[in-house]
């Protein structure tokens, strides 16, 4: 490895540097001048508009040219505004990496650098700067000085790669350069991840590794499956592999049709920034949680428990047969219940009776015949309403005319009436009844709150009753994380929801549950063979002092560890609440150089009491729980089960009760959050509780 010195003759990178940003603010001001001109132009066309429109011809097609002319005006700004924000962002840092490469049959090397975006002096031109997802910067990633070769649109081409070159640009401003024969040393790397933490997930483009390059390359696994450590970056591959995605099918794919399936909301915070970083739009997230939660406040119940309630009733009230319970209502057995009571539902639901309107009648015989025979591929709680189509074109098509909308609402009733019930809180009732389980509280709508154990199953019902939200057909990539977390349930109803591209991500260590979920037993069989699964084993963000204390919690102990050292793991014990209120405030009036931090709790109700007494002690708290929507800096006082995702330079840990069935997993995901320094306390009298 050479270290970067102004002397050496051999390296142009400064040079190149300067004259990289000089071109680049002169782009800038073009599009700035290009993009103030375009503004005139559309300000002149709404102006003509608004003074012409009433003269335009009576057919309106001059209307409808000059709408598409300010459209495409429109447009045009838009683009040039993105590529405006992409040149700033540039110049904060143009490049990262360079590659010398000698084709076959060349006698001179051609210089590759690499950066966030392409970026060439005229549009048309050679870039001087490529995108770190175009084709040519694979050399980057994948391959050591030596014969190389990586895959043009015209074919794959050959060579071989003279020199490597990695840089750090801050400000515009070259902090260092190596000359290396790897893509990424370890001292680069561990420099990298030895700054402290921030409040949003870092991009990974400098730091990218050969196993990663291929996972965010992969365009040919339709279901990506990748089982990754705490702190191995799979959060961010799969990030960066949309980002790539977007960019290799850019005529096919837009932000609009992906979806992040993400734990929370503070998480989604936390991530947001990674896709307009690396040049592209944000994309949409949801909670999966959330998104039952919505449906089934569309007439079934007014209000859910929380899967949060459901975690802290467990910690505080450990109970065997309701766990077991829980499991059993989001399992593959119980789905099979619910489709036996369906196979019976029908004759139990429904009650014939003639229809007859003004000269046209359908029979009882009729209506069978058509319910079972002809529509029977509707949801049940929709069929009959195909029956009454059915009945309406026929009576229409005989009639020459139209039926009125208060003869349809008539006969929408006289329909309706044919179910014993079409509401789906009382059909689950009768399902609960049958497998012997305790029923939910006969009540009106608006008092029903579901137990988060029904939530799902009610809505699986309800999709099997009615038929599925199709609001989510554009969808074509869904980005699942924290995969351990999801039931088999829930999988049934994602499938059901999205037939799409997925990548899915998790490490089984970090469930929410006393027993590790190997959701890869059941995927290939539920989503389809089409499954390409990757274990991630390398993990980056712990000191191997953190790294070695996280192993002896979990048992957790085949994973290979940067070897980046730090300040050993303070365990300790207190007697009183206060003894540990006085180490904490101690500790956190002196930061030192980090900026995060993190008290984490495994109850709600400590993360408030602590995050409460410290304000009184004069500590600035960020208190962060289930209604949260933002990571900040400084000191986060919030839950282990919230914390999942994040990443801290200081954890102080506080261990559970002795009969928390959770109080293992609390510790390993409180412990794989800090970066540089863990703190693990104990009460003593949680000790005997």
């Amino acid at each position: 490895m050479t270290n970067y010195n102004s002397n050496d003759n051999r390296f142009d990178g400064r040079c190149f540097l300067e004259d990289v940003e000089i071109k680049l603010q002169k782009r800038l001001e073009e599009i700035g001048q290009s993009l103030s001109d375009g503004q005139k132009e559309i300000d002149n066309m709404q102006e003509y508009y608004w003074e012409n429109y009433t003269e335009m011809d009576e057919y309106g097609y001059e209307d409808y040219d000059n709408q598409q002319a300010l459209l495409h005006q429109v447009n045009a700004n838009n683009e040039k505004l993105q590529l405006k924000h992409r040149f700033e962002k540039m110049l904060d840092a143009p490049f990262f990496g360079r590659v010398d490469f000698m084709y076959d049959g060349d006698d001179e090397p051609e210089p590759f650098y690499i950066g966030i975006g392409n970026f060439a002096e005229k549009n048309g031109m050679q870039p001087l700067i490529y995108d770190w997802r175009a084709p040519v910067s694979s050399l980057f990633y994948d391959y050591d000085k030596g014969p190389a070769s990586y895959e043009a649109p015209a074919g794959r081409l050959d060579g071989e790669i003279l020199s490597k070159w990695q840089f750090k640009i801050q400000n515009g401003e070259l902090v260092y350069a190596f000359e290396s024969d790897t893509k990424i040393d370890d001292d680069i790397l561990k420099k990298e991840l030895g700054t402290n933490s921030d409040v949003k997930l870092k991009n990974i483009v400098r730091t990218i590794q050969k196993e990663q390059n291929a996972i965010i390359r992969n365009t040919k696994d339709r279901i990506l499956v990748i089982q990754g450590a705490a702190g191995s970056g799979k959060t961010s591959i799969a990030l960066h592999r949309i980002a790539y995605l977007l960019y290799h099918e850019r005529d096919t794919l837009k932000s609009s049709n992906i979806l992040i399936l993400s734990p929370n909301s503070v998480f989604a915070d936390y991530i947001s920034h990674i896709l307009p970083e690396l040049g592209e739009e944000n994309i949409r997230e949801m909670s999966f949680d959330l998104y039952a939660y919505k449906e089934l406040r569309k007439g079934v119940a007014a209000d859910c428990e929380d899967r949060y309630d459901q975690l802290e009733r467990r910690m505080k009230f450990p109970d065997e047969s309701a766990q077991n319970r829980f499991d059993w209502k989001q399992s593959k057995d119980f789905i099979g219940e619910i489709e036996g009571f369906l196979a019976i539902l029908e004759d139990r639901l429904m009650e014939f009776k003639e229809i007859e309107f003004r000269g046209m009648t359908l029979t009882e015989e009729d209506l069978i015949q058509l319910f079972y025979y002809k529509f029977t591929e509707t949801p049940l709680l929709k069929r009959m309403d195909a029956v009454k189509d059915y009945f309406i074109d026929s009576w229409e098509t005989l009639k020459g005319r139209n039926i009125s909308e208060d003869d349809q609402e008539m006969l929408q009733m006289k329909f309706d009436k044919m179910y014993t019930t079409k509401d789906i809180y009382t059909i689950y009732n009768w399902m609960l009844d049958d497998c012997g389980c305790d029923l939910l509280p006969e009540v009106p709508y608006e008092k029903r709150k579901l137990p988060y154990e029904d939530v799902f199953p009610m809505l699986y019902l309800k999709y099997r009753l009615s038929g599925g939200n199709s609001t989510h057909k554009n969808i074509k990539h869904l980005v699942i994380d924290e995969m351990q977390d999801y039931s088999y349930l829930q999988y049934t109803i994602l499938e059901s929801l999205f037939h799409c591209r997925m990548t899915i991500l998790g490490d089984r260590a970090q469930t929410l549950d006393t027993k590790q979920q190997d959701v890869l037993r059941f995927l290939p069989k539920l989503l389809g063979r089409e499954i390409r699964t990757i274990e991630i084993k390398k993990s980056y963000r712990n000191t191997l002092e953190i790294a070695r204390y996280a192993e002896k919690v979990s048992g957790v102990s085949d994973l290979e560890l940067l070897d980046r050292h730090g300040k050993e793991v303070v365990e300790k014990t207190f007697n009183t609440d206060t003894e540990l209120l006085d180490e904490l405030v101690c500790r956190l009036k002196c930061p030192g150089d980090f900026e995060t931090a993190a008290l984490i709790t495994t109850t709600e109700e400590e993360a408030f009491d602590l995050s409460r007494l410290l304000k009184l002690r004069g500590i600035n708290v960020s208190y962060v729980d289930r209604n949260s929507s933002a990571f900040k800096k400084g000191l986060t006082v919030t839950t282990f089960y919230l914390a999942k995702g994040l990443e801290f330079d200081q954890v102080f840990a506080l261990r559970g009760a002795k009969e928390n069935p959770l109080k293992n997993q609390a510790e390993y995901i409180c412990a794989t959050r800090a970066l540089h320094e863990l703190y693990v306390y104990e009460i003593a009298d949680s000790l005997s509780k």
